[in-house]
């Protein structure tokens, strides 16, 4: 179904996903907004999801499994094939992402909305005014809270791809 060329190349792909997702978070966090939110979300996807589907579908049909063995094992997860310190990165990776989406969460204090020239904050049907600074810095949490979940996916993308592609023992 998947040709190791092709496996090789979405994980690529699933790469500059992961280093845009990451390159987005980190301007986002010191407070600069590189693209708009629809475009760096909407790009995040497009290098995100076709790797990461094409990823899990390559291993359940290669490997035919439906669930790790052992739940805290690594070698229930990685193929052996795979080299720990590539398990180890993607993991790591995989963290950080996943960190910042909790703190990203975190420094939310409700969904960032523009009523008639007024900015404001809804948690809850409570609304709450602020300035348009405080809006922008909500809005920007919203789009590193996407961006952490799609690099996360871009990670998970890239190792699986590159795991199926590289073993050698299986094609």
């Amino acid at each position: 179904m998947f040709t190791r060329r092709g496996l090789l190349r979405l994980s690529l792909v699933s790469g500059a996903g992961v280093m845009w997702c990451a390159v987005l978070i980190v301007l986002l966090a010191f407070g600069t907004r590189l693209v708009a939110t629809p475009l760096a979300v909407g790009f995040a996807a497009l290098l995100t999801v076709p790797g990461f589907a094409a990823g899990i579908l390559a291993n359940r049909r290669g490997y035919r499994t439906q669930q790790p063995r052992r739940l805290w094992s690594l070698a229930s997860w990685v193929p052996p094939h795979v080299p720990v310190w590539a398990a180890v990165v993607a993991a790591v990776a995989f963290a950080g992402f996943w960190l910042s989406l909790v703190l990203s969460f975190g420094a939310l204090d409700g969904s960032p909305q523009s009523r008639a020239g007024a900015y404001v904050l809804v948690d809850h049907d409570r609304e709450t005014v602020v300035g348009r600074s405080v809006y922008e810095r909500q809005v920007d949490h919203e789009t590193q809270i996407s961006l952490a979940v799609l690099g996360a996916f871009a990670v998970g993308g890239a190792f699986l791809c590159a795991a199926r592609a590289t073993d050698h023992e299986s094609h």
